[in-house]
């Protein structure tokens, strides 16, 4: 029988154990986990930078939200205060004195023998400037106040009473006349009468006739607007 040697036989078996070496396999396994491990933390990062323009474009997004935001409420408060104003104006043209209404209630409360010389109008107003809101070392809020006006009327009248018997139309006639008109008994209120301020002594015109100046005084109510 014929015998065969395989002189590579060595070789070959120490190529077989250099490919079954487990430090080998291991390296591999090694940089094929630190392959993956670059792959993952690659994907990671490209998330984190489409992640960080997603959170740029909502901080812009929410930064022009914020604006738009202030913008309208500024624009809410200035249309409140031209309401605030607006109302204020609407108030005070209705409410306010004229004098046009006061001739016409004058003219209607005439009496015979009684002649209107003079009329004054003192119109006094004391303004009072807005208190804005404050928060005390207690954490009680005050709050604002508007700015307010105080009006004061005082209408004067001087008339002449050119009776036959001069005077006797002061203190009765021409007192009711104002008394029982409208307008004063609405402008005056039930507190606020019209009141004989000064009564001159008897005089004489240059016919002759006698006469007496008196002056009647009506105050309004105290009105804040």
């Amino acid at each position: 029988m014929p015998i065969c040697l395989n002189l590579l036989a060595e070789a070959q078996a120490v190529e077989e154990m250099r490919r079954r070496d487990p430090v080998k396999r291991t390296i591999w396994v090694a940089g094929l986990l630190v392959s993956l491990m670059l792959v993952w933390s690659s994907s990671l990062q490209l998330k984190a930078m489409l992640a960080r323009k997603d959170l740029n474009q909502v901080q812009a997004q929410l930064a022009s939200n914020a604006t738009e935001h202030q913008q309208v409420l500024d624009d809410r408060k200035k249309t409140d205060e031209i309401k605030r104003k607006l109302e204020a104006l609407r108030e005070l043209a209705t409410n306010r004195f004229l004098n046009g209404t006061l001739l016409n209630a004058l003219q209607q409360s005439t009496v015979s023998d009684v002649q209107l010389v003079r009329m004054r109008v003192n119109e006094n107003y004391t303004y009072t400037e807005e208190t804005k809101s404050s928060t005390n070392a207690d954490g009680r809020v005050t709050p604002a106040k508007p700015a307010t006006v105080a009006e004061k009327v005082v209408v004067t009248l001087v008339a002449k009473d050119s009776a036959p018997n001069a005077g006797d139309q002061v203190n009765n006639k021409l007192k009711e006349a104002l008394a029982g008109n409208p307008y004063f008994q609405t402008a005056l209120g039930k507190t606020n009468e019209v009141q004989l301020v000064n009564l001159q002594q008897p005089q004489a015109d240059a016919a002759g006739h006698p006469f007496v100046l008196f002056t009647l005084e009506c105050r309004y109510p105290e009105k804040t607007r």
